[in-house]
């Protein structure tokens, strides 16, 4: 299905990608801004790099290369990277380990891990890109594996919530308070792939806890805007936590829920409720030239400078909710901020920065899209 305004963003997408390019090329098979990507981002055995954080490497972002592996119909480097996670992250193999969220170089001894907890996010992207790349490439041992990883995660990172329902957790541990109260993260539910697993896997409660999500985001949760940590408890339901950081509000981690949202398909079950829910950024957006960086719970605006990813982030949401005109300044800032020499966004390209675009141009160039089931459409198969 088309979306309102796509070409135009597609065709942006791909004119920044291609910096060098003076005249408008064919469209071919190549993403350049995922190659410029692997190249500084991705080691060569398949090791995503955040230099930014003292060269650690997260199962984030393993999860999303593998994404961003499949689209780009790049089997080679999805299979390099599969192997370094199973080996470095979940001791082995995927199968009987969720992977650890956070491995660190160690002077004199390479590296190992540090911090063995589970990330939800990281194994439920890692769990429907299996499916999907299995599905795609024709590889059962894919598929197997992610069903495999799906069924891990609903039974170590599940939790049924009193009078809540079905709910992801963040992790393995530390998330659960007391018997009544328990801390989530809106942008470690991201609806499309929960609707795809619940078309996989029927019998999981992925379809429950999708349909649980557009709650954890109404309005009076965050006055219109996502938050990144939100706590629920079985008498006064959800409300906007500190989590890991200082204070309760919206920043790094809920800047993917707009992307998320904008990425649904208008069929989606959730796709009315959820932008609804984030008309706070919507409106924002309609009287400023950049999304915010930090926002409070009551829609106070923390900090106004973001950084290029953002802009990324919300350019999908901006189009679903009508707003072309913001989607356009969006277009512009991420234009300006493009390296020609590197092919990267920011004058000293962020991993997470590129991460956001990787998705916002994929989705706007048509490379991939989610059907309102939640199956992922790639265009290299049509």
């Amino acid at each position: 299905m088309k979306f309102p305004a796509t070409c135009a963003i597609a065709l942006f997408f791909f004119v920044a990608s291609s910096a060098c390019a003076s005249a408008l090329p064919q469209r071919t098979d190549s993403w350049p801004l995922w190659e410029n990507y692997k190249r500084r981002f991705v080691a060569h055995e398949g090791r995503v790099i955040d230099w930014h954080s003292n060269g650690c490497t997260t199962s984030e972002g393993q999860a999303y290369a593998l994404f961003f592996a499949l689209v780009a119909n790049d089997p080679s480097t999805f299979k390099n990277i599969l192997d370094w996670t199973q080996a470095n992250l979940a001791q082995g193999s995927l199968r009987v380990q969720l992977p650890a969220w956070r491995w660190e170089q160690v002077s004199g001894l390479g590296g190992e891990v540090t911090d063995l907890n589970s990330a939800s996010d990281a194994d439920l992207w890692i769990a429907y890109v299996l499916i999907s790349a299995g599905r795609a490439w024709k590889v059962p041992d894919y598929t197997s594996l992610g069903r495999l990883l799906a069924e891990r995660i609903a039974q170590e990172e599940v939790v049924t919530l009193p009078s809540g329902g079905a709910m992801l957790l963040p992790g393995r541990k530390g998330f659960q308070v007391d018997s009544q109260t328990y801390v989530v993260n809106p942008s470690y539910l991201v609806p499309q792939l929960l609707r795809g697993l619940s078309a996989e896997m029927p019998q999981g409660p992925w379809g429950t806890i999708a349909g649980n999500f557009p709650t954890m985001l109404s309005k009076e949760v965050g006055n219109g805007f996502a938050m990144d940590w939100v706590s629920y408890q079985a008498t006064t339901g959800y409300s906007p936590t500190v989590g890991t950081g200082s204070e309760p509000g919206g920043s790094y981690d809920a800047i993917r829920v707009y992307l998320w949202a904008g990425m649904l398909d208008p069929q989606s079950p959730e796709y009315n409720d959820l932008l609804r829910s984030l008309s706070g950024m919507e409106q924002y957006m309609r009287n400023h030239p950049i999304p915010p960086e930090r926002v409070a719970p009551d829609g106070r605006i923390i900090s106004d400078q973001s950084p290029v990813g953002f802009s990324a982030a919300v350019t999908p949401f901006l189009l679903a909710a009508g707003n072309t005109r913001g989607a356009t300044e969006q277009q512009a800032r991420l234009k300006k901020e493009l390296s020609a020499v590197t092919g990267l966004y920011g004058k000293e390209p962020r991993y997470y920065d590129q991460n956001l675009a990787l998705f916002a141009e994929g989705w706007a160039d048509e490379r991939f899209r989610f059907d309102s089931s939640g199956r992922l459409q790639l265009q290299w198969r049509k």
